[in-house]
């Protein structure tokens, strides 16, 4: 499948079209071994409709998608199936593998498999989220981060370089955030492990750093307008220009800067968290040779890439994608290497111990 072509004219034409995209969920067949089939449960846009259609031409195999839009409630349905599930792809995060792999729902990824594996950019296929008791679970295609967001009209572009910013006092009132998203930025900031699994030998260090983010949020609670709830809360805010800088969801501000708002978005110097949505295998897929097909068609171009990305609005894990973006889409749905070497991604074997000290600390800002 490294040779899989795609039509590039109705790829990219599909992908700017957006809504046309997966604009109703195809039907899985009741015969889910049925040859020649691949079922796939995803989120809308992951898959452009034009490449599923040159796929089912070129290959004569038949993608069937469920969309998903939880990934708490795929959990539950693919356990419900096991161990005979009618799914063979499903669209796992990361930081979400131990469940589904303590759960035995996943089949350990054989990147040998996928000869376009290559294409992935190793900040998302080699990080240590990506290998879970020695195997790799899915293949990265997208990805989203907490990110610095900023009105490029009042902020400029030198002083973002670092989260410094959002405690300088001359932007007393005009910062906003999610405290416990700005919790795990905090700690990262102070040179620890927000996921805390550096600590999970040593409760007691944990419990401080913890405590040491809490105080300096507090310290530093004049600096904040609001502590916003959603992506539409924050997005509304720098339309009314009531903030000139926000920890944010790369999400929400790409659709600012792509409807031509003055807001940019960056990774400071210090990094952040992000996750990635993995194309993963249900352990005993019924067509688990057609999935690999499909994934490592999906892999064959940096041009698919893009499309996935202008689609969704998540950033490509393809490396070149973004030579494939507008200058505007670039903006709003790509960081550059350098910022990239900043990005680390949640993990899941520490948040019990974490979400056990986070929380208590959360209430201790918002009522200080």
């Amino acid at each position: 499948m490294n040779k899989f072509k795609i039509n590039r004219r109705g790829l990219m034409k599909s992908a700017a079209a957006g809504a046309t995209i997966l604009a109703a969920p195809y039907v899985l067949r009741s015969s889910a071994r049925a040859a020649g089939a691949v079922n796939v449960w995803t989120y809308t846009n992951f898959i452009p409709d034009d490449f599923k259609k040159e796929f089912e031409k070129e290959t004569g195999i038949e993608v069937n998608i469920r969309l998903v839009d939880d990934q708490g409630k795929q959990f539950n349905l693919l356990a419900a199936e096991a161990p005979n599930p009618t799914v063979d792809i499903l669209t796992v995060a990361g930081h979400r593998f131990l469940q589904f792999v303590d759960s035995e729902l996943l089949a350990p990824l054989d990147t040998g498999r996928l000869k376009n594996w290559g294409t992935i950019n190793p900040v998302f296929s080699e990080s240590d989220w990506s290998t879970v008791k020695g195997h790799k679970w899915g293949t990265p295609i997208l990805s989203g981060c907490e990110c610095l967001a900023y009105n490029t009209e009042m902020v400029p572009e030198a002083e973002t370089r670092s989260w410094d910013v959002m405690f300088d006092p001359k932007y007393e009132g005009q910062t906003a955030y999610t405290i416990q998203d700005m919790m795990s930025i905090v700690m990262l900031y102070k040179g620890y492990d927000g996921n805390m699994v550096a600590y999970l030998d040593d409760p007691n260090k944990a419990a401080e750093i913890v405590n040491e983010a809490r105080d300096f949020l507090i310290k530093h609670k004049g600096q904040v307008r609001k502590y916003y709830d959603s992506g539409a809360e924050v997005q509304q805010m720098f339309i009314n220009q009531d903030i000139t800088m926000a920890c944010a969801w790369n999400g929400p501000i790409a659709k600012l800067i792509t409807d031509g708002f003055p807001v940019d978005m960056t990774i400071p110097k210090e990094g952040t968290y992000g996750f990635v949505y993995t194309y993963s295998i249900a352990n005993n897929a019924p067509n688990a040779d057609n999935a690999y097909k499909l994934i490592d068609a999906l892999l064959a171009s940096p041009e698919i890439g893009a499309a996935m990305t202008k689609a969704s609005g998540f950033i490509s894990t393809f490396k070149g994608a973004d030579q494939y973006l507008t200058d505007l889409e670039k903006k709003a749905s790509s960081f550059t290497e350098e910022e990239l070497e900043g990005l680390k991604f949640f993990r899941a074997e520490a948040n019990k111990m974490k979400y056990d000290l986070v929380d208590p600390a959360v209430e201790e800002v918002k009522a200080a």
